[in-house]
């Protein structure tokens, strides 16, 4: 019976030291910076570039079978937060998405799906606080997935893409960054 339970516990602590191993980086920002004017909305009284940035992520699990990316603002003064971003059914064979990959135009991987923002749109939506707020914080997140693909299309919402993440996480990575105006 020990023996059945030590064994347990290493398997618990193996699969907790590769989800330690799995990182995020980007080239176009960086943990606790402030975003560029690229990654900032064009519209709501904002003047950016709305451009997704440089995605890149390394040691992920084995067992990961799809990647989901989420750009989320858990400042944001709705009572919910705001999210700016939702990328799923990303395949487990790909690791980094290029600057602008989920902006109009952009080119991502065979079978990705974009939910709506709370901009109401699919694809990036930069940051845009309200005039006056401390800089809110934007959560860049990659997510492992024990699943080939979730069951979302262009239409879902933020909300429904992270219940169904939270569903299937592996294992998750994130940089935040921060913006204000």
């Amino acid at each position: 019976m020990k023996t059945r339970i030590l064994f347990s516990v290493l398997l618990s602590l193996a699969g907790t030291a590769l989800a330690d191993d799995f990182k995020l980086s980007s080239k176009d920002i960086a943990e606790g910076q402030t975003l560029s004017a690229e990654q900032v909305f064009k519209g709501f009284g904002c003047e950016g570039g709305n451009v997704s940035p440089s995605l890149a992520w390394q040691g992920a699990p084995a067992e990961t079978k799809s990647f989901a990316i989420t750009a989320y603002d858990p400042d944001a003064p709705t009572g919910s937060g705001w999210w700016h971003w939702t990328l799923v059914n990303i395949p487990a064979t790909v690791t980094e998405l290029p600057k602008g990959a989920g902006s109009k135009g952009g080119k991502l991987p065979k079978g990705t799906v974009q939910g709506l923002t709370d901009f109401g749109t699919n694809g990036f939506g930069g940051a845009c606080p309200p005039v006056g707020d401390k800089p809110h914080h934007y959560q860049f997140t990659v997510w492992a997935l024990k699943a080939d693909r979730l069951p979302i299309d262009k239409h879902a919402s933020g909300a429904m893409v992270g219940y169904m993440l939270n569903a299937n996480v592996i294992a998750k990575a994130s940089i935040t960054a921060t913006y204000g105006r």
